[in-house]
């Protein structure tokens, strides 16, 4: 999983972990209360550069992530578009009934959606696992016991899939994946699962007897190997997305590109 991480040394990467969550985070909730089309569409427009510019990802990753990302937009702004309410009617045909009022509205949710994915993968593509957790114990004071117990969590990850690969060659080997049938299939997916939950539960029970064992139940001050601190990069950080917001705002009301300033306003 670290293959994800491939430009480390953008500005990004810089930013306190804790800092860019909660910026994230508030952003989340910034554009979850914006009703007006214009600004969710220069707001997709002004993160979709800045993730370009500033994500952490290669170029084929980046690109199979707005792929996915864009296809659950499109699904989520269909229903919307196809079966909304409204009075000026676009087109008709049997239950589908489209609107300007609902073709608006799916758009708003659909680049709502695509903004929030773009907020996301940002975060994720510019945030290592390590210095997060790190910076949630330092700065948020979180548990120690609760910041490794998800560390650990997320680096068996990529064990559970090697775990997957291996279970398919040996089912392989042995010829189980030559058998067609829904009894066929209902086997191999017991085999799967069984297999997996029986080393998942050995693996996370080794790691909890290794945790007590290094002390990670206690309540008092540890001293950490990393030092999560503040640098100038969290000012230009903020300065960054204080912009990038600002210029979605400014942007919808010089340059309107669209009629629908409030899309649950009649038209």
């Amino acid at each position: 999983m670290d293959a994800l991480w491939t430009k480390t040394d953008r500005l990004f990467f810089k930013v306190n972990p804790t800092l860019k969550f909660l910026c994230f985070a508030l952003l989340f909730i910034v554009y979850l209360f914006v009703h007006n089309l214009n600004t969710i569409i220069w707001a997709t427009a002004v993160f979709l550069m800045l993730y370009l510019y500033a994500g952490g990802s290669s170029g084929k990753i980046s690109f199979w992530f707005l792929f996915i990302t864009f296809i659950v937009s499109f699904l989520s702004a269909s229903a919307m578009i196809l079966y909304g309410k409204g009075t000026h009617v676009l087109f008709q045909w049997f239950l589908v009934r489209v609107t300007e009022e609902s073709l608006a509205r799916g758009i708003l949710l659909g680049l709502r959606t695509f903004v929030f994915s773009l907020v996301g993968m940002l975060f994720a593509s510019t945030t290592q696992p390590v210095p997060f957790f790190y910076s949630l114990m330092q700065q948020l004071r979180v548990p120690v016991r609760y910041a490794y117990g998800c560390l650990a969590a997320f680096r068996m990850l990529p064990l559970m899939a090697e775990e997957f690969f291996h279970i398919r060659q040996a089912m392989k080997v042995r010829g189980l994946m030559r058998k067609k049938g829904i009894k066929a299939i209902y086997n191999r997916f017991m085999r799967y699962t069984l297999g997996m939950l029986v080393q998942s539960i050995r693996r996370a029970q080794r790691t909890a007897v290794a945790m007590e064992a290094k002390r990670f139940a206690l309540t008092d001050d540890r001293t950490y190997y990393y030092q999560i601190g503040w640098s100038r990069s969290d000012a230009a950080f903020v300065l960054i997305l204080l912009a990038a917001v600002a210029a979605s705002f400014i942007l919808s009301k010089w340059f309107p590109l669209t009629p629908f300033s409030n899309v649950f306003d009649s038209y």
